[in-house]
């Protein structure tokens, strides 16, 4: 489910909060960055789960309706289309997402004013009385609406993000991150995905030992602590306009990592490094970030080309 470039961004929220903390102890750091992946992943579950409970509800206000002691038309024949969403219905039955749901004990039933609001602020888009009076239904017009719901809704309901914050602040980190990955997601699902399907796992594998991308985050995260000093030093000597302490602390981070990965994974191409620590920058530092960090990084892969400490293996791999 997470990309490279979000693993990196995970390996540079775990080195800043390391650093900044003065710990010592690299276990402990690394056991903070797995706990904030698995919690990413909690969060996608909950996302796709208060997304069941706002259908849920709607569900409940239609029967509700009926029972009037003078209903309307339209309370006794209401429109179904939100409360029977098939995208969301699928999901639901997915036992897959019923296992993860049960195992993190998520339960709506005390945050019912929270969802009605949600569910009143839906009602109130135009998207919503387009969605309701489409003459094309089915599982791709019910997933493009849902889509919309997450990219359009979810970024601004702060009662939610709230709701989160007091749950973890893992939570308040990633909601942003979550939503990205949510709509993958919901984009990439199809209609025959089944109730025997697994849902996407956040690595590739669940198993530590062989996984990739589990074993690419932990080197990544250990290797950049004990190379730091080194690294330290060799940036500063590159830097003669600049005073050490004048680098911004994720320029630092940011450059350090860039480092560790040019020369300890063989199998990842120079330019994939340098591009990916370039744009990070732009994102989680400085206005001029990319200058600075293009600039050093443009000069360290020379010299470490030069002195033969890059080392590739694969066709291609040192360009």
């Amino acid at each position: 489910m997470l990309s490279r470039r979000h693993l990196r961004v995970k390996v540079l929220q775990a080195l800043y909060a390391y650093f900044q903390s003065g710990n010592a102890k690299i276990d402990q750091g690394e056991n903070q960055l797995i706990l904030s992946i698995n919690k990413l992943y909690e969060l996608f579950i909950y996302q796709l789960s208060f997304l069941i409970e706002t259908a849920r509800f709607a569900e409940r206000r239609l029967e509700d309706n009926k029972g009037k002691h003078l209903p309307t038309a339209e309370d006794l024949n209401p429109n179904l289309r939100f409360s029977e969403n098939v995208f969301l219905k699928t999901i639901n039955n997915n036992r897959d997402f019923q296992k993860k749901e049960n195992l993190y004990k998520i339960n709506w039933s005390q945050e019912q004013e929270m969802v009605r609001r949600f569910y009143n602020i839906i009602r109130e888009t135009e998207a919503y009385e387009r969605y309701m009076n489409n003459p094309v239904s089915g599982f791709e017009t019910d997933k493009k609406f849902i889509m919309f719901i997450v990219d359009q809704l979810f970024v601004d309901f702060e009662l939610l993000q709230s709701f989160y914050e007091e749950k973890s602040i893992f939570f308040v980190d990633d909601f942003h991150l979550v939503s990205y990955l949510l709509l993958n997601f919901i984009k990439f699902t199809d209609k025959k995905f089944s109730e025997n399907d697994n849902l996407p796992t956040i690595f590739k594998t669940e198993n530590d030992e062989t996984n990739e991308d589990s074993l690419f985050v932990k080197h990544l995260f250990r290797k950049t602590i004990l190379q730091s000093d080194e690294w330290g030093k060799i940036i500063a000597a590159s830097t003669s306009n600049w005073e050490l302490e004048r680098i911004a602390i994720m320029d630092m981070i940011i450059l350090k990592m860039a480092l560790t990965e040019l020369t300890e994974f063989k199998s990842i191409p120079i330019k994939v490094t340098l591009n990916e620590y370039i744009d990070i920058s732009k994102y989680f530092s400085t206005a001029r970030s990319k200058i600075f960090v293009n600039g050093i990084l443009d000069k360290l892969i020379a010299d470490f080309n030069e002195t033969g400490r890059i080392v590739k293996t694969g066709r291609g791999l040192m360009e």
